[in-house]
């Protein structure tokens, strides 16, 4: 193969701006950056106008802090940013102090210096420093009482402290049995809402959505759970996203229908709750698992409500009004993330096949799709680059099972070698969005195959539980169920076939490679290689993950031995390469390490 497009590393690692953490208050985007101080890790949280690309960000804390929130161990958003009497409330977590930081702004009216914001007070430690790990949902009551969520010793908490006051201790008002997140409230700041699950769930399993009330000694009280008998009275549900959109409206998504369909609640107290709408479409996932905190897909007024929706393979961007829906509205991008509305100003970070993932900032009331299309960044290897497609095959079970696609761009009489790819997680998915080392691969005469084997989600919860009890039987059938659909297609050589995973996507590969005799070899980041392990140590977050998995160990220890590919060593004769970094805290990098040895040891490359 002498005709591939020859794509540098220049061009599959460009240096590409980055928004990550996006807020939108008032007129103003903030979001967190890194910045560069010596060996020391730094970042800080920025600033600029809203539809004001190329004015200077202003950077508000200056480089002293390393903000990041490790909440739940995969941690989120770190930080969170309050518009109350005309001022901006800026809060967030630093690691190098390990504590919760404030600091107040008003707006400055002369924007010519990149100067947006006035500091009103320079930043304050609010916290002393604990070993606790922070999530930043926090609310801010008009008494300047902010009330947060933290894990400490494997618990959580709701504390509240004083916006005022520094180096203070925690004041506790529950102490959650198992998990919480999503902390919200009302527009009165009278009513706090939250969601908890058990410690042997996934929040995408079963959680619950609960509410309280705030008395003016600043105490939790009328802790209500909220059930009802057409959504979670018999049977595990999944809540998405509480959040208030009105004096006394909250939405959320669950998934009692099957998919994460949006449901409105009218809270007068704790205890006058009410299902306002529930509604319900089939295919359409208003939900994602919640891997990390602070995600948000809708957001807005009852008056205008935004929401970020899979339907079926694509993400699109929907407007709701008054609880209906009102209209789609047409951008050009399917893969959307992370949206923020402020009045009808709107920001996400978007991307597809053929663009790098980027920030767009919407006027709505003066938005055209037309003129839009036209400031899209486009890679610069496009002429070079190859579409992602949407396809779908009958795997395990002979279900209907979805992949991304991406042929070959460079030709010639031989039909081209396969990389079957398997995502992490394994509760997550591939999304078709523009991915370098994918059009790495497809320039050199490579077909790569993206599998969202059964378990992946944003294709209802059926979809999500065909791995329950299965995971490395589903997900490694699926994978050669592909590479053979695709053979009897004819748009691959059989003889020469690759699989690839990292992490849950490893434990994947590496299966698929000793039990099913068509990949020639496997290479892998991060792999799962020893499931007991796994469960023995990781983080708390993940530690009962495998009870949906793989099933209860003390009933399933077997299932656990025979599954890991630690102990399917023996059954490996092909080349098999790992990559592995040394300060993994879910996955154990001396298995890897081990576990290569021992490939070498019987002569395996």
């Amino acid at each position: 193969m002498n005709d591939y497009k020859k794509l540098d590393i220049e061009d599959v690692y460009p240096k590409i701006k980055s928004y990550q953490q996006l807020s939108l208050i008032k007129n103003f985007i903030f979001w967190v950056g890194n910045i560069s101080s010596g060996n020391d890790t730094r970042n800080t949280i920025f600033v600029r106008p809203f539809l004001q690309k190329s004015k200077e960000a202003q950077n508000l804390i200056g480089d002293n802090f390393y903000i990041k929130s490790n909440f739940h161990g995969y941690g989120g958003k770190s930080y969170k940013c309050f518009f109350l009497n005309d001022k901006f409330y800026l809060v967030w977590i630093d690691q190098i102090t390990n504590s919760i930081w404030c600091k107040i702004f008003e707006i400055h009216n002369d924007t010519k210096n990149a100067i947006y914001l006035n500091n009103l007070t320079s930043s304050k430690q609010l916290t002393k420093s604990f070993k606790c790990n922070y999530d930043a949902s926090f609310v801010l009551s008009n008494k300047n009482k902010l009330y947060g969520l933290c894990e400490k010793d494997e618990k959580d908490f709701l504390f509240t402290i004083d916006i005022n006051k520094e180096r203070q201790e925690l004041k506790v008002l529950r102490e959650f049995e198992g998990f919480a997140s999503s902390l919200g409230c009302n527009k009165d700041k009278t009513l706090l809402s939250w969601l908890e699950w058990d410690t042997n769930k996934m929040p995408w399993e079963s959680n619950n959505l609960f509410f309280g009330s705030i008395n003016k000694f600043d105490q939790l009280q009328n802790i209500v759970k909220f059930k009802d008998k057409n959504i979670n009275s018999d049977k595990p549900v999944s809540f998405f996203q509480p959040l208030w959109i009105a004096k006394n409206i909250l939405v959320c998504s669950e998934d009692s229908s099957g998919w994460w369909n949006l449901l409105f609640l009218k809270i007068n107290q704790t205890d006058e709750i009410c299902v306002l709408k529930k509604i319900q479409k089939e295919f359409y996932e208003y939900g994602l698992p919640e891997w990390i905190s602070g995600m948000s897909i809708f957001t807005g007024t009852n008056k205008n409500l935004f929401c970020l929706v899979k339907n079926k393979e694509s993400w699109m961007l929907e407007h709701y009004q008054d609880y209906s829906f009102h209209r789609k509205i047409d951008l050009p991008f399917n893969c959307l993330r992370d949206l923020h509305v402020s009045s009808n100003r709107l920001i996400c970070l978007a991307s597809d096949d053929i663009s790098h993932e980027q920030l767009i900032e919407i006027d709505v009331d003066k938005f055209l799709k037309s003129s839009f299309s036209s400031n899209i960044t486009q890679s610069k290897i496009i002429n070079a680059s190859t579409k992602a497609k949407s396809y779908w095959f009958k795997g395990y079970g002979g279900e209907m099972t979805h992949a991304w696609i991406y042929e070959q761009n460079s030709y010639n009489k031989n039909k081209p070698p396969l990389i079957i790819k398997a995502h992490s997680g394994p509760t997550s998915s591939f999304d078709g969005s523009f991915n370098l080392e994918v059009q790495y691969w497809t320039s050199r005469g490579w077909f790569i195959a993206e599998v969202n084997y059964g378990g992946s989600s944003g294709f209802g919860r059926q979809y999500r539980e065909r791995l329950n009890n299965l995971w490395g039987v589903v997900d490694s059938a699926d994978c050669v169920a592909l590479a053979q659909s695709l053979d009897k297609e004819q748009l691959i050589d059989p003889s020469r076939i690759v699989i690839s995973g990292n992490s849950a996507g490893g434990l994947t590969a590496l299966t698929a490679l000793y039990k099913f005799n068509l990949f020639k070899a496997a290479f892998c980041k991060y792999p799962v290689i020893d499931l007991n392990d796994m469960r023995l140590n990781t983080h708390r977050f993940e530690r009962n993950y495998l009870n949906s998995l793989i099933g209860n160990f003390e009933n399933n220890q077997k299932k656990y031995f025979d599954r890991s590919p630690k102990n399917n060593l023996h059954k490996i004769n092909k080349p098999t390469l790992i990559f592995h970094g040394k300060n993994d805290s879910v996955v154990n990098f001396r298995k890897s390490t081990n576990f290569n040895k021992k490939l070498l040891e019987k002569n395996v490359y």
